[in-house]
């Protein structure tokens, strides 16, 4: 199907991964091993983005709140003519989440959460509270590209921020939505057949299933390497 981009935001990923790909420990007990500048970098693209989308375990194990991160960073976000903080987006197609996740206590942005048909009534009663907005966007699998439509559609979303986690990148990478891919990695080795890494999920069978990315920038900083690619067109 062709990819209509007039109706899509700005797809844009931001992760940070070892040297050996992964970006979490086997027990998902290590997630967060950047430097304080990585840290500095993940604010600086959100400074730039009208939303922010991570699936529902990442922001359980995180604890993140998905906020603009500070006042340096809010005047960034006005500059570039954006809301104080970005929309956050949480991803679930179960609708399985942590009514006690950090995220919902916090009501300084829009939280909306992207489900399925899978998810019960009862469920979607307690995210309705949880949330501003509740959207099915698939009977058993979320339909990323008609669900990315909505958000520019309904909510004025023109840059959307992937964070993770390696599931949720996967189903973008496979939609072929994801415009630019900000990589910082980091000189650690975890190893381990089940550590995630970057894109999960179901993957390609063959060498033409795969999406094509090519370099743009690459900046080595205290000892990690910076990347930015984008896609092929």
């Amino acid at each position: 199907m062709k990819n209509n981009r007039g109706k899509l935001p700005f797809v844009f990923v931001n992760m940070a991964m070892t040297a050996d790909g992964k970006i979490a420990t086997a027990n998902r007990s290590v997630h967060a091993f950047g430097s304080k500048r990585d840290l500095a970098h993940l604010y600086e693209l959100r400074a730039t983005a009208d939303a922010v989308m991570c699936g529902a375990r990442t922001v359980e194990i995180s604890e993140s709140i998905l906020d603009n991160g500070g006042e340096k960073f809010r005047r960034c976000r006005l500059k570039h003519h954006l809301a104080e903080h970005p929309a956050r987006i949480v991803v679930s197609g179960s609708g399985s989440i942590d009514p006690a996740a950090k995220i919902f206590q916090t009501r300084f942005s829009p939280i909306i959460i992207l489900t399925t048909a899978r998810a019960s009534a009862s469920r979607l009663r307690q995210l309705q509270k949880l949330a501003d907005e509740v959207k099915i966007c698939g009977r058993k699998e979320i339909n990323f590209r008609l669900a990315l439509e909505w958000l520019r559609a309904k909510w004025n979303i023109l840059r959307l921020l992937g964070e993770g986690g390696g599931d949720l990148n996967e189903a973008l990478f496979r939609a072929d939505l994801v415009d630019e891919i900000n990589l910082t990695i980091c000189p650690q080795i975890f190893g381990g057949k089940a550590a995630p890494t970057l894109a999960e999920g179901v993957g390609c069978k063959r060498l033409a299933q795969s999406k094509a990315f090519k370099i743009d920038w690459m900046k080595p900083i205290d000892g990690e390497l910076f990347t930015r690619f984008s896609r092929r067109k």
